[in-house]
């Protein structure tokens, strides 16, 4: 029952935390039998929120580093899931016994049910893969060769956007199984080093082929652009498609990145990215013929919507700005590395709030009666969900209101940048012809790149 609840509360807090998950492959997950969901691991405790929101398997128990049971409130909580306490021996000077963690992952595997666990390691920060320890493939290949049930590995590629940001979005992508079958094991009973070594190696080939992997978030944030400017108007693409567009583009930038035109390409994208912002705009925008009355319609509307709702939202902005605040500094103070500022966010919001709500209802009831005690909570709710949107749309609602300030100058600047942006197109699709690898198959086709100038419709 307990495990329930968190289980649903889990639900509702990366629905609220990530604006947009997007869940790939889910199709790899088998239905029933033990399964190893092995995940990168960018984003501390929220990596395992997210496999146990969206893999579809339950309960789904985890390996966590022992010093978030500190935490006393996180520790109760992972109790309740069932997470496995794991020492790390970088942290003790070596001296560590995890016997019983293992114990115990033997004996949930056997029983038929799930783990998860985090090959690299250890949390981070990077853009890219860490280097897997061996650790996953020897206790799979070692509750397998026990010869009580067959093991699935399950490879989880977690891909952030602004993983700290709230309201930000992540893709999860499932990859193909690895199954430890009977080759496997007649390789791990010959030579178990090596064994070990192969299946971290299939394992290392297959994460990399479910995460995004660039030298640092910059260049990440230029392929996509680049991306975005290479995808004909016209074609549709699955969440799937799109990351492996972003693959072959992060490949072959790293391939050719040091090229004299592929430097001087990336700082016209950083430029032009950087007038968007200005403006408030995003590229789809002006793949469409915007004149200067729409643009001028739309952040006028835009700033109408947000009039509208500001009342409604004015109660739990009041309420909870306080609470994002203290969740803030606290997750910027009090985190052990900079990968756990996500998780203590949320568990300083997950404490605060209720608080907050019973106060607000205490005093309420004390003075209104218990009915409408239980209609300011649910007053409140609704005027969360308002003051979601607000605060999303603050930023660039005050960059739209600076642009309504410059509607004279708005013609001149989008035509301008209307004309940049064929330019980049033009430039991007020579660029990826020239430096993709010879032979290997494009996802669109010349018709595909034919709309003249594309700028007929949105992404």
């Amino acid at each position: 029952m307990i495990q329930r609840l968190i289980i649903s509360l889990i639900h509702v807090i990366t629905k609220t935390f990530f604006r947009r998950i997007d869940v790939v492959g889910e199709e790899n997950i088998p239905l029933a039998g033990p399964v190893i969901f092995a995940g990168n691991h960018p984003n501390a405790l929220m990596d395992g929120w997210l496999l146990t929101a969206r893999c579809g398997r339950w309960p789904l128990h985890f390996m966590a580093n022992a010093k978030l049971w500190k935490y006393k409130v996180l520790g109760r909580m992972l109790n309740a899931t069932g997470a496995i306490p794991v020492y790390r021996r970088e942290e003790h000077d070596g001296d560590v016994d995890n016997s019983k963690a293992f114990d115990r992952f033997f004996e949930i595997i056997e029983a038929g049910h799930c783990m998860g666990v985090f090959p690299e390691g250890v949390s981070h920060t990077e853009s890219q893969l860490s280097k897997l320890k061996t650790g996953t493939a020897r206790i799979a290949l070692t509750v397998a060769a026990r010869g009580k049930v067959k093991v699935t590995i399950i490879p989880c590629g977690l891909n952030y956007i602004h993983r700290h940001q709230f309201r930000s979005q992540v893709l999860i992508e499932f990859g193909e199984p690895i199954v430890i079958d009977d080759v496997w094991l007649a390789r791990f009973a010959a030579d178990e080093r090596d064994c070990v070594r192969q299946l971290t190696e299939q394992l290392t080939e297959s994460l990399t082929g479910v995460t995004l992997n660039a030298p640092d978030w910059s260049t990440l944030r230029f392929i996509q652009a680049a991306r975005r400017l290479y995808k004909p108007a016209t074609a549709k693409l699955s969440p799937g498609q799109y990351i492996e567009l972003n693959r072959r583009f992060v490949k072959t930038y790293l391939d050719s990145g040091a090229e004299p035109e592929m430097v001087a390409f990336r700082d016209e994208v950083d430029d032009y990215q950087s007038r968007l912002e200005v403006l408030g705009l995003k590229d789809y925008h002006l793949r469409q013929k915007v004149s200067v009355g729409k643009a001028f319609r739309r952040l006028a509307t835009r700033s109408i919507l947000m009039m509208l709702l500001l009342p409604v939202a004015i109660p739990a902005v009041l309420l909870h700005l306080p609470v994002g605040w203290i969740a803030a500094v606290v997750g910027e103070r009090f985190s052990y590395e900079e990968d756990d500022i996500a998780t203590l966010k949320v568990f300083a919001s997950i404490a605060l709030l209720p608080m907050l709500y019973l106060i607000a209802a205490f005093f309420i009831g004390n003075y209104f009666g218990t009915t409408w005690a239980i209609v300011a909570v649910l007053g409140l709710t609704i005027s969360f969900s308002a003051s979601i949107w607000v605060i999303e749309a603050q930023a660039t609602l005050l960059v739209s209101m600076v642009s309504i300030l410059r509607r004279t100058r708005l013609r001149a600047e989008i035509e301008d940048l209307q004309a940049t942006r064929r330019k980049l197109v033009e430039k991007v699709r020579v660029l990826a012809d020239r430096y993709s690898e010879p032979g290997r198959s494009r996802m669109f086709s010349s018709e595909d790149f034919a709309v003249k100038g594309d700028l007929q419709s949105s992404e």
